[in-house]
C-alpha cells in the first residue's frame, strides 16, 4: 500500500521559513519524480515545485524560484521543500505527490498517481 506523509506545515509570520517533509512507502517502482503541488481557498491546485528520485532534474514554478528548495533523502525515502521568505499569497495546503514517470509534463496534477493529505501553510502578515 503506498503511502505519503507529510509534516511540517504550521503558522509563520511573512518572512519566515518552514521545511515540509513527505515520507514515502509502498511505491511498487524504483524510478520516479515527487512534486509538490499547493491549493488556496477557492482556487485550483497549483504546480510548486518537483525532483527526480535522482535528483538530477528540478523544477520550479516562477513565483517560488530563489524562494523555495525541494530535495530529497532516497535513504529515508523522504523530500522535502524547504520555504524561505515566505509571503501571504504563500498560504495554502501543501500537497505531496507521485508520478510515476519522469518526463516534461511534470508541472501537470494528472501527471501524478498517488497523493498526500496535504498540510497547512498559513503566513500572516
Amino acid at each position: 500500500q503506498v503511502q505519503l506523509v507529510e509534516s511540517g506545515g504550521g503558522l509563520v509570520q511573512a518572512g519566515g521559513s518552514l521545511r515540509l517533509s513527505c515520507a514515502v512507502s509502498g511505491l511498487p517502482f524504483s524510478s520516479y519524480a515527487m512534486g509538490w503541488f499547493r491549493q488556496a481557498p477557492g482556487k485550483e491546485r497549483e504546480f510548486v515545485a518537483t525532483i527526480s528520485v535522482s535528483g538530477s532534474i528540478t523544477d520550479y514554478a516562477d513565483f517560488v524560484k530563489g524562494r523555495f528548495t525541494v530535495s530529497g533523502d532516497n535513504a529515508k525515502n523522504t523530500v522535502y521543500l524547504q520555504m524561505n521568505s515566505l509571503k501571504p499569497e504563500d498560504t495554502a495546503v501543501y500537497y505531496c505527490a507521485v508520478a510515476q514517470f519522469v518526463s516534461r509534463r511534470l508541472r501537470y496534477p494528472p501527471e501524478y498517481t498517488y497523493w498526500g493529505q496535504g498540510t497547512q501553510v498559513t503566513v500572516s502578515s
